[in-house]
């Protein structure tokens, strides 16, 4: 536990020296803040004809939800870039190495990493809620959701992180996925067939959560989505035992000794 904290402590400050990283989980807030406003802002119609200008006003309230589109992208691409390169950058450094040979076992790295990741993740998930206008009971489940999908999305990075080994595979192994899970429920509010096929896929459970709070309620069951995300989440956490078996709990003992 005490090499959790210790982890955590260091990670949380490479963080903050490392733009890179950091600007993952400020860039996407401030996009949606800034959407937002000229969303919310009176248009000047000045100079446009009527008919178009009523058809602008008239779509307006179908126009597809910007800050939940971010937030999207935010923990589908952004964080699951983010913890990958993470662990590909001390595992392609050789730091996990010298942790292991100081005794640091690898699952406590792995504490170590995800509590940062966690913590800031979660202000920034509810700086998304705060934008998007929700508050009271509405704040938490939409940041409850946003933490179901952060969590899927830090195993998921994680599994891709021992994968890769080092920064460059990381890079090439993670686009793919993360920009179908980060653009998918992006896409999926624009067409239908895209939302349907991407149903099961815990990114998109974000929008139905978001449409349901903004709407007051409504057909959808908040746990029906949720139990979506933490299937997801089971399945994800599955796949991230066998690999760290496999891959990483195997080369290291191997080093150690």
């Amino acid at each position: 536990m005490r090499s959790a904290k210790a982890i955590f402590k260091k990670q949380f400050k490479d963080i903050i020296k490392n733009p890179a990283v950091l600007t993952q989980f400020i860039i996407y807030p401030f996009i949606a803040f800034a959407i937002n406003l000229i969303m919310v802002t009176d248009f000047n119609f000045e100079g446009i004809p009527d008919d178009i200008a009523e058809m602008i006003v008239a779509g307006m309230p179908n126009m597809p939800n910007m800050v939940t589109m971010q937030a999207g992208i935010f923990a589908g691409m952004g964080l699951i870039t983010a913890i990958c390169g993470i662990i590909a950058e001390d595992m392609d450094k050789k730091s996990l190495r010298f942790l292991t040979m100081a005794g640091v076992k690898p699952i406590s790295y792995l504490m170590g990493v995800s509590g940062v990741i966690f913590f800031v993740s979660f202000l920034t998930s509810a700086a998304f809620g705060l934008i998007g206008g929700f508050t009271g009971l509405d704040l938490w489940i939409f940041t409850a959701a946003m933490m179901s999908i952060v969590v899927g999305s830090t195993v998921l990075g994680a599994i891709f992180g021992i994968l890769a080994g080092n920064q460059q595979a990381a890079s090439a192994l993670v686009l793919p996925v993360s920009v179908i899970l980060g653009f998918g429920p992006m896409m999926a509010q624009f067409n239908e067939n895209i939302a349907r096929y991407l149903h099961i896929v815990y990114t998109q459970q974000l929008n139905i959560v978001a449409d349901y709070l903004t709407a007051g309620g409504g057909d959808t069951l908040l746990w029906h989505s949720f139990g979506i995300m933490w299937a997801n989440v089971a399945v994800l956490g599955l796949l991230f035992v066998l690999v760290f078996k496999k891959k990483w709990w195997a080369s290291h003992s191997r080093k150690v000794r």
